[in-house]
Order: C-alpha cells, then sequence, then structure tokens
C-alpha cells in the first residue's frame, strides 16, 4: 500500500467535478462515485457525527487510501463512474447482476461467406447490425425465415479454408442451406444473396414478395401442391412481418415502465418495455448489496447502468419514484438517444396504473427467488466466509489457487485459478510454461510460478499498471499438504510480501480433508459449504492445468511430426501449427489449400501432401 496522509490529502481535492476511488488495505478498489464538487463530496466520508447507512460506515472503516480523476463536468463524472464501476466491481458499489440487453441481427458481411446471427451488442466491426428488436423471439423468427428463404449458412465454420472438410449439416438436407462448406456454390453467387438477405433486413420485402408468388404458381402449374403450399406459408410470413414493420413506423409512443421491490439487501427490478401503445415484454434485474441504500439513489444507479448496456434508449423512462440525478441522468440518455428523452414520475393514470403492476411483478419475482438467492449466496461468499472462520482470517474475498501438471517431468507448466467471493473469475486465470526446471519436480516449478507471478505483480505496481497481477489475493490455496505451503512461504518472504497461505490435505480418495495452516492442519466440515468451495476450487485448477498441458502437448506432436518434412522451416512448422492442431488434420488438407497459406507456395505444399501420405 502507497504511503497516504489522509489530512494533506483532503485538504488538496479539488473545487471541480470528478470520480472517486476508494481502496482498501490490499489495493483492492472497494467503491467508486462521482461528485460535482469533489472537495465537498469526498470530505463528507471522513467527518464525524454524519448519519449514514451500515453499508456506507463499513466501506468508510475499510478506506485506506483514495485517489480521484477531475473532469470537465458532471457529465462526464457519470459516464467515467460508470465505466469504472464496470471495470472494477466494486464491493460497495450496488451491482447490476444480469445486464440483459435489447438484441441485434447481425450480418458478418466482412467473411467469405457471410452468416446471419442474433446478438445483445454491436461492436466496432465491419458487421452490418440491424435493430435493436424488443423481443428476442421475433430476432429468432426473422432468422429462421431468412434461413427459409435465402439458405444461408448457419454454422461457424472458417470458409474458405474447412471448404470440403467433414459432411454438411441438417440444414442442407432440409433446404435451408447451400452448403458453401461443401464447394455448392461460389463466393459471388453466395454474395448475390446476402445482398438480398441486407435488401430484406432494410424493409424492402416486395422483391422477397415477388419472387415467392412467381415459385408458388409454378408449384402450382406442375401440380406440386405441397411446394406450392409451402411458399403461400412463407408469403404469409414475409407479409405478416412486413405488416409488424409498418405498424413500428406508424405509431411514436414508446417507453420503459420501472419499478422495484427489495428485501433483506437483495432487490429486483421490472421493466415493462411498451411499444407503439402495445406492452410487448417485460425483463427483471437483480442489484446486489442494496441494504439499507435510499430508493432515489437505487433507482438511480439502476437507470445508469441498465441504460449503458442498451444502445435503444426510448423516448420515455417511467419509474416509480424520483431517481438521484433525475436532470443530469436526462441529459445523458438524451445524448445516448440523439433526442431529448424524459423521465416521468406518474401520480394517476394508465401511466400508474403500469407502475403498480411492474411493481407487483418484481414482488413477485422477488419472492419466488428469495431462496435460490440465499443459497448462491451460500455457495459463494457464505462458503468464502466459512473458510476465512476455518483460518482465523477476517476476509477472503479473493483467492488464487495453483497446480503443476506434466508427465515425467515432460512439459511441466503451471496454472493459476482466481476466485472472487467465491466465484470464479476466469477472466483472471493465468498459465505457466516452466522454464528453469528440468525433469519432474512440483516443488522447483512451484516456485517459479510464484516468483514469476508476484515478481510481474510488483513490477507492474511500481509502474502503475492495472493488471490481475497486480491484484493480490487475500489467501492463497496450494493443491498440496506441509511442502507446497512451505515453498510458497519462502517464495513471499524472500519477495517481502505478507499473503496467507493454506494446502489442500488430501485423503486416500485425493480428496481434500482439510487445510494446512501455519503448520497445522485444520479438520474441516466435509458437509459445509466452505468443503464444497474448496472442491470447486481444487477441481478448477487440475482442469485448468490439464487442458494447458493436453494443448501444448498436441502443438509439440504436430512440431515433431513435422521436423522432418522438405522444405519445412522453423516459419513454414509456425504457420501450419496456426492453422492446423493436429497431424490428422493437416494430411486430410488439400495441396491448394496449403499453398495458399502465408510463406508457402505450391512446391512446398505437394512436399507437404507427398510426405504425409507415406
Amino acid at each position: 500500500m502507497k504511503e497516504f496522509d489522509l489530512k494533506k490529502e483532503l485538504k488538496q481535492l479539488p473545487d471541480r467535478p470528478g470520480v472517486y476511488l476508494m481502496h482498501d488495505a490490499g489495493d483492492q478498489i472497494i467503491y467508486v462515485g462521482k461528485a460535482k464538487i469533489l472537495k465537498n463530496r469526498v470530505r463528507q466520508y471522513f467527518q464525524t457525527g454524519v448519519r449514514r447507512t451500515a453499508k456506507i460506515e463499513m466501506m468508510v472503516s475499510k478506506i485506506a487510501w483514495f485517489e480521484y480523476i477531475v473532469v470537465d463536468s458532471e457529465l462526464e463524472a457519470l459516464i467515467l463512474e460508470n465505466n469504472l464501476i464496470k471495470e472494477h466491481t466494486p464491493k460497495y458499489n450496488t451491482l447490476l447482476k444480469d445486464g440483459k440487453t435489447y438484441p441485434y441481427i447481425k450480418v458478418t458481411v466482412d467473411e467469405d461467406f457471410p452468416r446471419v446471427l442474433m446478438t445483445r451488442e454491436q461492436k466496432k466491426d465491419r458487421a452490418r447490425y440491424f435493430g435493436p428488436y424488443a423481443m428476442i423471439g421475433s430476432v429468432s423468427n426473422i432468422i429462421e425465415l431468412i434461413r427459409k428463404l435465402f439458405r444461408i449458412r448457419t454454422c461457424n465454420r472458417s470458409l474458405p479454408k474447412e471448404i470440403g472438410k467433414g459432411r454438411p449439416c441438417l440444414y442442407f438436407q432440409l433446404g435451408q442451406c447451400d452448403a458453401p462448406c461443401m464447394g455448392s456454390i461460389t463466393k459471388e453467387q453466395y454474395r448475390e444473396t446476402v445482398d438480398k438477405v441486407l435488401r430484406f433486413l432494410s424493409h424492402d420485402y416486395e422483391e422477397v414478395r415477388r419472387t415467392l408468388r412467381d415459385k408458388m404458381m409454378e408449384a402450382s402449374d406442375a401440380l406440386d401442391f405441397e411446394k406450392a403450399a409451402e411458399y403461400r406459408d412463407l408469403i404469409r410470413q414475409v407479409e405478416a412481418l412486413h405488416a409488424e414493420q409498418k405498424a413500428d413506423d406508424s405509431h411514436t409512443e414508446e417507453r420503459d415502465i420501472i419499478a422495484y421491490a427489495t428485501e433483506k439487501g437483495n432487490t429486483v427490478i421490472s421493466v415493462f418495455i411498451e411499444r407503439n401503445g402495445r406492452l410487448i415484454g417485460r425483463e427483471h434485474h437483480y442489484l446486489e448489496q442494496t441494504e439499507g441504500q435510499d430508493s432515489s439513489e437505487l433507482l438511480g444507479e439502476f437507470l445508469k447502468q441498465f441504460y449503458d448496456g442498451i444502445p435503444y434508449i426510448p423516448k420515455e423512462v417511467v419509474v416509480e419514484e424520483e431517481p438521484e440525478d433525475r436532470e443530469l441522468l436526462e441529459e445523458w440518455l438524451s445524448g445516448k438517444r440523439g433526442r431529448n428523452v424524459h423521465i416521468r414520475v406518474p401520480k394517476i393514470g394508465g401511466k400508474e396504473h403500469l407502475i403498480k403492476l411492474a411493481k407487483q411483478n418484481a414482488e413477485m419475482v422477488l419472492r419466488q427467488d428469495l431462496d435460490k438467492i440465499a443459497r448462491e449466496e451460500r455457495r459463494t461468499r457464505g462458503a468464502a466466509t466459512e473458510i476465512a472462520e476455518l483460518l482465523g482470517l477476517t476476509d477472503v474475498h479473493r483467492m488464487e489457487s495453483y497446480d503443476i501438471s506434466n508427465i515425467s517431468g515432460f512439459l511441466s507448466v503451471g496454472s493459476m485459478v482466481v476466485f472472487a467471493d467465491g466465484k470464479p473469475r476466469k477472466s483472471e486465470y493465468r498459465k505457466f510454461r516452466i522454464k528453469s526446471v528440468e525433469g519432474p519436480n512440483d516443488y522447483a516449478s512451484m516456485e517459479e510460478v510464484l516468483t514469476r507471478r508476484f515478481r510481474h505483480g510488483m513490477e507492474e505496481r511500481e509502474a502503475n499498471k492495472e493488471s490481475s497481477f497486480t491484484r493480490y489475493p487475500d489467501l492463497i490455496l496450494m493443491d498440496g499438504g506441509k511442502g507446497q505451503v512451505h515453498i510458497a512461504e519462502e517464495v513471499l518472504n524472500r519477495l517481502g510480501l505478507s499473503i496467507p497461505v493454506a494446502g489442500m490435505v488430501k485423503d486416500d480418495n485425493h480428496r481434500t480433508r482439510g487445510l494446512y495452516f501455519r503448520d497445522e492442519e485444520l479438520p474441516i466440515n466435509v458437509k459445509g459449504e466452505g468443503f464444497a468451495l474448496l472442491t470447486r476450487i481444487q477441481d478448477e485448477t487440475h482442469r485448468f492445468a490439464i487442458e494447458y498441458h493436453k494443448s501444448l502437448r498436441s502443438k509439440t506432436q504436430v512440431r515433431s511430426g513435422l521436423e522432418d518434412i522438405p522444405g519445412v522451416g522453423p516459419t513454414r512448422r509456425k504457420t501450419l501449427l496456426r492453422y492446423y492442431d493436429s497431424i490428422e488434420s493437416l494430411r486430410k488438407a488439400e495441396a491448394s489449400e496449403i499453398a495458399a497459406l502465408p510463406g508457402m507456395n505450391a512446391a512446398v505444399a505437394k512436399q507437404i501432401v507427398d510426405y504425409l501420405k507415406k
């Protein structure tokens, strides 16, 4: 932790808008907030005699130091605060658990053989996006109709690289795909079809209707009445879609109706989606850590997080009570929409009735899900607390577990698995290829892994970088007993770090029976949630290490199989490894396909094919 003079830092706070970040003694960001005037807002946390909720009191007691970012306006502060909350998920911020968004239809026009997909995020790529649509069902129906009309592929094969590999899928057998994976259609022909799809998604239905009508008449004239009936049904689906789209274009009313229910720190927020004067859908969202929170602040936090993840903003947002920073939120939403957005708090009339209906729904969902929420809390945070109590620690918010995998010392690898509040944080898992150890020496391999992990973290902290390595754990779990624990403690002592280390001691069936901690084996309740969490961590650590080891073995086998091929040196071996994951997949490749790869030519490709056929 950095040296921090609280009195001095409070005096230096600027008289400007900005965002502040509160850190605990372990350097974790535990709270992010915004302020119209940083000087006034941050000082309030450290003033005596100020009434606060129990949650804020607990947060303040954990603050070791703070930092702040100055911006030009309160609106900029709101946007930055929202981004930082999403990035760091601070423990004492109210967090939206399920970031649902309206779906889009995505056409991957940058691919040689484009696909039509449903997605919930609009990325800055070269694809074409249509939507957003209010309901998932309508998107699924449109994609299914496109498949029937245009026979566009739905698979995720890499074409043209994988043309001719494997068999065509079921959609080809059903007449709903032209099987570009088998070379049944040229790239130019397929592109013409994709252009028709793009026109169709842009509401140009007449071309499709005319084509279907002609095919229906041809089938009827040929007395193929079953086929004629299929075309008739497709025409009806197209006309129904057209009618729905016309209805959407002819009305301007659109609003979201938002109400909530809360109990024991668990909050469900119900969102009713009204478009064109019709209620077309509803969603339910969960907020964490809301106990004792002011309702206007809760609604304000929800609106920021919910609409930040949704590109489509309605003209009107109807809420049951005034949210915090209403005018600022309206300004922000209007900027995202490009037109005015109003937040309404109705007292009488139809909107007030819808608010009551939304609230009733939120209360019903909360009642149904309280048991599920409690179970999830017990198996995650509750389990972590159980482990902390067993070890006599105050907090184990973040746990890191390590394992070594090898076969007789061959290709030794290490794995680092991270659990935060009892849940896996897979984006922060890390893999290590052992560099300094020869042969099957797990202790020396573990020493290398831990040294590299924490030295890397120390270097990045000194450089003021933020990564998974700069976040130190509250507890290190070793997949072994006394020996592994002492190795870890030696590494930490050498680096000047003080982090608790516990070893997962195994029984005869290689299952955890207790924890080795501070030179003592502590028995654990095998029927408790803490034991179940340790088992999940142990299994995940093994899985991650073994999968990495398998992938390296596979690549090594391919590389060794390529070393004797004439004309294939290190650079070309790398190229082949990038495109083929096994000798078998390379053996199935055509010479023309290999010749098209970077750095290859027809002569080398022929040598490779001839060699592998021996």
